[in-house]
């Protein structure tokens, strides 16, 4: 499995929708259990935040690389998931 890095501030709506849907998912896919994720607070660890090429949260990366930025859905949320997953 791959790792997850996922980029978010506490105000920000969509990040609200997007660690709801999460934990859907996580719920209903027990199998994504051992899918490490790093939550990365951008508004408290601006400094790493900076490392990383992205303007907008909800950000995911996997494995380095990434994979969605901006507004999501579950779909999406769901799709970084199995990218993760795949790497099993």
């Amino acid at each position: 499995m791959k790792k997850i890095t996922y980029f978010k501030l506490p105000l920000c709506m969509y990040c609200n929708d997007t660690n709801r849907w999460i934990n859907e998912i996580m719920y209903e896919h027990p199998e994504y259990e051992d899918i490490e994720i790093e939550v990365i607070d951008e508004s408290r660890n601006r400094k790493l935040a900076k490392q990383y090429d992205y303007f907008f949260v909800p950000t995911f990366y996997v494995d380095g690389q990434k994979v969605h930025e901006g507004e999501a859905s579950k779909q999406i949320v769901e799709e970084v998931f199995q990218k993760a997953y795949e790497g099993n």
